[in-house]
């Protein structure tokens, strides 16, 4: 992670959090999507939208080489998303399962 060296470590995690809550703020995607659009490079967007799109394909179980078959997206990232999706944080698992919920009860 890039540090500043005018930012102390608590106001690192202040400024984290703060976008964390700028984030769950927002209401529709439409609202993320240019929420990211304001606050990302292009290549920050597709590089995290290739992650999630490997997130999905690793849920359903696609084998690494498919999944770089059908989309692009390096094996190092696959196997990336797949180490975090296993033993990160929870991100990606929470993540998954609301949206999985969401699209059966919506």
């Amino acid at each position: 992670m890039k540090t500043h060296q005018k930012f102390t470590a608590r106001q690192e995690v202040l400024a984290e959090r703060a976008l964390c809550t700028a984030m769950v703020a927002l209401k529709t995607p439409a609202e993320c999507r240019a929420f990211l659009r304001d606050l990302c490079t292009p290549t920050e967007i597709q590089a995290m939208a290739d992650r999630w799109v490997t997130v999905e394909y690793l849920k359903r179980g696609l084998p690494y080489r498919e999944i770089r078959r059908l989309t692009g997206i390096s094996l190092t990232t696959i196997g990336r998303v797949a180490r975090f999706l296993s033993l990160g944080n929870g991100g990606y698992q929470t993540a998954a399962r609301r949206v999985e919920e969401a699209r059966r009860h919506g």
